[in-house]
């Protein structure tokens, strides 16, 4: 009844006109940042043959790797970031400061020198100068970086509108007790109807509601993420879901998940398995990676579709830049237009397809048999 009431042809019209404006908007913010971007990298600039005369040269690569990798600050435009906390763990002691440090006036990078060592942001990894002035490896590996980079920010950003989201939806259900849902209610409420419907109860079964808090989180987080990272502006533009330590945390947690609530027919088909006794060696071999590969998948799945969706539209936009014409803009703006729309859909398909499987995972470990 809710898909029903939702998905009419008026409200999926008026979808239509908002994911055209949205996808409008962003390929003109990213063709923006990437101006930016080129102006600003050094490694862009090539010498002709007068000494005196430089012509910027734009080179895709740099560009698109600063936008899908982490980094110590929140760009904004040209030269404006926001400058995240560095926080260092080092033998003599810990270290905060502001990555700001890293640039002078003239936005170009110098080192820092803190309470205990002088550091350097090299690529975006913190190293630690010795005394003549050339990294010490031997104590830049005794430093562990705590720092809030741009991923671990938007971390924060997306598990803050999660929060609000479930306390408000939840506090509305406890005053309308029995009631239609209302407002934003009503909203999320056909969402939450769809990971208990179509997800968890026909792959888990009847015991799917002890597991619909995790089913729920990771449709949610994966899903905002995804939304977040194709707003160009803050406070999006983050690749979280393409970062594979975020999705190799989310994949180690359902790791853990199936393998705790396993059952005894779960084990005894993975050290029990019926066949000769002579190949329970073997079977077991295949079946420890069989555990170990499934969350696997899931990491490299949402990793590797996420950061290609993010590489091919800064690639399309990239077109205009590398040919120096505007006759190219009309079939770039096409292309990028319709690769916005389409990852619409891949950021609620890939956040499906993860819980879906995570679901499908729980389901075969928990199942009872006869």
């Amino acid at each position: 009844m809710y898909f029903n009431c939702i998905f009419n042809f008026k409200k999926i019209s008026l979808s239509a006109v908002f994911a055209l404006f949205f996808a409008f908007f962003t390929l003109q913010a990213q063709a923006q940042d990437s101006i930016d971007s080129a102006s600003s990298v050094e490694k862009m600039v090539v010498k002709e043959d007068h000494p005196e005369h430089h012509e910027e040269k734009f080179d895709p690569t740099v560009t698109i790797l600063e936008h899908i990798s982490d980094t110590h600050d929140w760009h904004l435009w040209g030269h404006t970031s926001i400058h995240l906390p560095v926080i260092l763990y080092t033998p003599a002691g810990l270290e905060f400061f502001s990555s700001g440090n890293f640039l002078n006036e003239h936005h170009e990078s110098v080192d820092y020198t803190g309470k205990y060592n002088t550091y350097r942001n090299e690529e975006e990894h913190i190293r630690v100068i010795g005394a003549d002035g050339k990294v010490d490896e031997q104590a830049s590996a005794k430093v562990i970086d705590f720092s809030i980079t741009k991923n671990v920010a938007a971390l924060f950003i997306a598990v803050f509108i999660i929060l609000v989201m479930f306390i408000g939806v939840a506090k509305t259900y406890k005053k309308r007790v029995g009631k239609a849902p209302k407002g934003f209610q009503s909203v999320v409420e056909p969402f939450i109807v769809f990971v208990r419907d179509d997800i968890a109860r026909p792959n888990i079964g009847y015991k799917y509601e002890r597991f619909m808090p995790l089913l729920l989180t990771i449709f949610f987080f994966i899903w905002i993420n995804n939304l977040l990272g194709l707003i160009p502006i803050f406070p999006g533009g983050a690749n979280v879901t393409g970062n594979i330590a975020v999705t190799f945390v989310l994949s180690a947690m359902v790791l853990i998940v199936v393998n705790v609530k396993g059952n005894k027919y779960y084990w005894s088909h993975i050290f029990k398995p019926d066949v000769p006794f002579w190949l329970l060696p073997i079977m077991w071999v295949v079946e420890i990676i069989g555990i170990i590969s499934k969350p696997f998948a899931l990491m490299i799945r949402l990793f590797a579709n996420i950061t290609a969706g993010h590489i091919i539209v800064l690639s399309l936009i990239s077109l205009i830049f590398i040919f120096k014409t505007l006759a190219i803009a009309p079939v770039s703006i096409a292309f990028v237009l319709f690769m916005d729309v389409l990852e619409l859909l891949v950021a609620f398909l890939q956040a499906f397809i993860f819980t879906m499987l995570t679901a499908l995972f729980i389901g075969s470990a928990v199942e009872e048999h006869h």
